[in-house]
């Protein structure tokens, strides 16, 4: 299992950041999502806990579920479903003000679910290209919150 971390500091209110980045349809102004549907509101937000959400990545398919939603603060997601299959310990986003604007944590702890080798793909393969597509994102959130 592998633990991958993204950080970026966008020029931003948490609480703008926050609200881009919870709700997934706008993760598709980044050249790494193609799709975003949410599948299932969720309690007190339609992004908040329970919210299902699909995602179609240029690197696989993928069915989240929120676990945890702390506006403006944090949220936390679990895959509950993949193409190509994985592993998943759980994922989240962290805000924090600082100097400048916002300082966004994104973590996500993860495998391939392959009979073998799952550990050198995972941290060969899958570790770089999810670091690239998450900082893609953040990247298309600084962009439509700093204009």
């Amino acid at each position: 299992m592998e633990t991958i971390v993204v950080e970026r500091v966008i020029a931003a209110p948490a609480s703008e950041v926050f609200e881009w980045l919870a709700d997934s349809s706008n993760y598709t102004r980044s050249s790494v999502v193609l799709r975003s549907r949410l599948a299932r509101t969720g309690e007190g937000a339609d992004y908040g806990v329970g919210a299902v959400r699909v995602l179609t990545w240029v690197i696989g398919w993928f069915r989240e579920r929120i676990t945890g939603y702390d506006a403006p603060h944090e949220f936390t997601y679990v895959v509950e479903r993949s193409i190509p299959p994985s592993r998943h310990e759980g994922g989240g986003l962290t805000f924090t003000g600082v100097a400048g604007g916002t300082r966004v944590v994104w973590t996500t702890r993860a495998e391939m679910a392959v009979p073998i080798l799952a550990g050198p793909l995972t941290r060969l393969l899958v570790k770089p290209v999810v670091r690239y597509s998450f900082t893609k994102v953040l990247a298309a959130a600084e962009a439509a919150l700093t204009r």
